[in-house]
């Protein structure tokens, strides 16, 4: 029995789509089943609550042989709260109920320097830690920013253009939320792996973001800019929309650990590649995203000034 978390989010219903193809037997635990696919739900055990409910977890985790596991965006709470606390009951739960494999969604930045001030990436590793304590053999899925968050972006790219506070020509390596789930689900199929690593999932290339909105301009068929926007318009926008102030300086710490190298410490050689570029993926996904209206969901496209937030943050 496999558990997946955030099965309906932007990584989890990629993970839970593989392993269904796979013919492996799932239990998912969902806050609204309703937002399940019948075709998934017929298939799937479903606990509903949240795992971070302490009672919720022991029923869910047990005689469970592996757990896919992501903390959910909780922008109202510390970087601390948000990860390692809010892991506690599920570690406690994978513990106390032998499960022996864990797939973990967390940052780059482990063993750089950056690691212990990285914001929310430091809460992201640190909640590795933790999982890393039931026993369980664990792989952390190490991941950089990712391509999908463009879409957030889709109402300021109909405008002509992208932001962020990162340099226009830092090139940093990206990932596609579909190549996560496939590596995640992967590595739950094949359980034949031991001990407790963190693995890199990077797409094929590295591009600054001067050269994701060139990208995006020559598919779309319109001139988009990306506008540096300043660290503190960043952290401004982003308590905006709801965050505290140690979140979003949390969102801060994180990417200016990004701009100054963090990302790029990871190892291409021993890292999973997923096949997805960003030309690819600007054509499949974004490109109806922005000539079809609005996307929907998670997803949707919010105010231009908010964007600059939500452009780089990372999501389930």
């Amino acid at each position: 029995m496999i558990v997946v978390t955030t099965p309906t989010g932007n990584i989890g219903r990629h993970v839970v789509r593989h392993l269904l193809d796979a013919g492996q037997a799932l239990r998912l635990i969902v806050r609204d089943p309703s937002k399940l696919a019948q075709e998934v739900r017929d298939q799937v055990e479903v606990v509903e609550g949240s795992h971070g409910d302490a009672d919720m977890v022991d029923r869910a985790f047990r005689g469970a042989d592996a757990v896919f596991w992501l903390c959910p965006p909780t922008p109202a709470a510390t970087p601390a709260a948000a990860t390692v606390d809010f892991a506690r009951p599920g570690a406690a739960a994978m513990r106390r109920h032998g499960v022996r494999h864990i797939v973990a969604a967390t940052t780059l930045g482990r063993d750089t320097p950056w690691q212990e001030r990285a914001g929310n990436a430091t809460g992201s590793i640190h909640m590795v830690d933790l999982l890393r304590t039931t026993g369980a053999a664990v792989r952390g899925l190490a991941l950089p920013g990712f391509m999908d968050n463009a879409l957030l972006q889709a109402g300021a790219i109909r405008q002509g253009k992208m932001f962020g506070p990162i340099a226009p020509d830092k090139k940093l390596p990206h990932t596609a939320t579909r190549d996560t789930g496939a590596a995640a689900a992967d590595l739950l199929i094949d359980r034949s792996w031991s001990g407790q690593e963190d693995v890199p999932v990077l797409g094929p290339e590295e591009l600054s973001y001067a050269e994701l909105a060139a990208i995006v301009s020559d598919v779309i068929g319109r001139e988009v800019r990306y506008e540096h926007q300043t660290y503190e318009e960043y952290k401004s926008a982003a308590m905006a929309r709801g965050l505290t102030d140690a979140f979003a300086q949390g969102y801060v710490d994180m990417l200016r650990a990004k701009e100054e190298g963090m990302d790029n410490f990871a190892a291409r050689a021993t890292a999973i590649i997923g096949a997805t570029s960003f030309r690819r993926w600007a054509e499949e996904a974004l490109r109806p995203a922005i000539t079809e209206g609005p996307c929907g969901g998670a997803l949707r496209a919010r105010n231009p000034e908010h964007a600059l937030f939500e452009a780089t943050g990372v999501y389930d």
